[in-house]
């Protein structure tokens, strides 16, 4: 009989360990580490998104091709309405320079790429968080911009942690884990977390019923009501 897999319980931020981390970041890091705890965004997820997929209009970011294959639908923070914007609008002038430059296509997933001849050169398509340089594309032979790579954000938030006062063992995935944990705390029902993060079960997701803050929180320790 196969062993079952320990489930262990996640790490968790408070929201006021989110907001010390975030605020020893910049630039467009601090903006990819808010989209992991402002979408709950696992790192690749954020990593290759696409402009095509922000939905400034509706407040909602599509997620293609997730974690099992699967596309789900998440928050757009208000809060990064504008930071979002400006940048996605700098991300449009890089590329028509690359157009302009001769180069200008960015890759695409085999099948798209048969179906969309022409989508690889459209601005839709390109990534919210191109890389600074060219590079040939191993698959292909085609000099083109990937993605970043996500060493860089990882390495900027053990960084930024390290300047923090906090001692939990964190990454980029604890955002994700803080954002399903403190919409959990504010009364979301947990079938609206399970779809956003894009658990394929509900069971994932009530492991983080076992982290939130007011499952004990109201709760007072033996000890700190002993009578003498």
């Amino acid at each position: 009989m196969r062993s079952r897999k320990k489930k262990r319980l996640p790490t968790v931020l408070t929201k006021q360990e989110v907001g010390l981390l975030l605020n020893e970041m910049q630039g467009t890091h601090a903006l990819m580490a808010k989209l992991l705890y402002g979408a709950g965004l696992r790192l690749m997820e954020c990593v290759r998104l696409r402009i095509k997929d922000v939905d400034f209009g509706q407040n909602h970011l599509f997620i293609r091709c997730g974690k099992g294959d699967k596309d789900r639908v998440t928050l757009l923070p208000q809060e990064l309405q504008d930071e979002l914007y400006g940048h996605i609008g700098r991300v449009k002038n890089l590329h028509k320079q690359d157009l302009a430059e001769g180069f200008g296509s960015v890759y695409m997933p085999q099948a798209l790429e048969k179906k969309y001849p022409n989508a690889a050169k459209e601005t839709a398509w390109q990534y919210v968080f191109p890389s600074r340089q060219r590079s040939v594309d191993p698959r292909s032979g085609v000099t083109r911009r990937h993605h970043v790579l996500e060493s860089g954000l990882q390495k900027a938030v053990k960084t930024a942690l390290r300047k923090t006062t906090i001692t939990k063992q964190a990454s980029c995935h604890t955002l994700r884990h803080s954002f399903a944990t403190h919409l959990l705390e504010s009364g979301t029902n947990i079938r609206v977390v399970q779809e956003l993060m894009g658990h394929s079960d509900v069971k994932t997701t009530e492991i983080y019923t076992h982290v939130m803050q007011k499952d004990i929180h109201q709760i007072n320790s033996p000890l700190d009501v002993l009578k003498s």
